[in-house]
């Protein structure tokens, strides 16, 4: 079943909506080890950007997340390994539709303005009503219910990306570490383009600057001689 699903605004990560199951995942009453996959979730959601693949499942140890964008939004969902991945990518595009539909309801035309300009997190919390509808009809993948959204909806699944959640988190630390050195770069460019002006100039001094200085000399000569009296 979908464990957690988090909605999120791409271009900077903020959480707009976040719903989960309140069952820690190791079967006990400790909830460390579900405060470590919302953790790895924010985490995932921080490191996507606009040219970030559309859709996406990310192993992480027992469980995957799934995640997939549309209209510069993030659908991103937790389930266990042996949970359909179409299954789980279907349940993310009810999600979607169900979110637009909402904004759509509620702010009009005006919906991409409200989502691109909210500030705080969880602005659209009132949505996981929503979701935990939608979760409670996913929750058994043999269902008969999931198996006639399945045998409805034959189409494979194009263009997911599978990826480890070290990788991914990983290469986020790493794309860091790329922007910070061609942030350097730039500016040792800058700073190599000024050096190189400065030394054009000084060579043009050194080769015509004698040059100018007899001129200026002669001009001078005969300007005193001449017309100094």
């Amino acid at each position: 079943m979908p464990i957690l699903t988090f909605v999120a605004r791409v271009m900077d990560g903020l959480l707009l909506v976040a719903s989960m199951d309140t069952t820690p995942l190791d079967g006990s009453k400790n909830h460390e080890t579900t405060d470590l996959y919302k953790n790895q979730a924010k985490q995932i959601m921080k490191k996507l950007n606009p040219r970030s693949v559309a859709k996406c499942s990310i192993d992480s140890g027992q469980f995957i997340f799934h995640y997939m964008i549309e209209a510069g939004i993030c659908y991103l969902t937790l389930t266990d390994k042996g949970y359909p991945k179409r299954l789980a990518f279907m349940y993310l595009e009810e999600i979607h539709e169900a979110f637009m539909d909402e904004l759509k309801h509620d702010h009009g035309d005006e919906w991409r303005n409200k989502v691109d300009t909210v500030s705080r997190p969880y602005a659209f919390i009132k949505f996981d009503k929503v979701i935990q509808r939608k979760r409670k009809e996913y929750t058994d993948p043999s269902s008969r219910s999931s198996m006639a959204k399945l045998n409805d909806d034959l189409a494979d699944i194009h263009n997911v990306m599978k990826k480890n959640i070290k990788e991914v988190l990983d290469r986020g630390e790493r794309i860091e570490n790329v922007a910070s050195i061609s942030t350097k770069l730039v500016d040792d460019s800058k700073k190599f383009k000024w050096g190189t002006k400065k030394l054009t100039l000084m060579a043009l001094y050194q080769k015509y600057g004698p040059i100018a200085a007899i001129v200026f000399l002669g001009l001078a000569i005969i300007y005193i001689k001449f017309f100094w009296r």
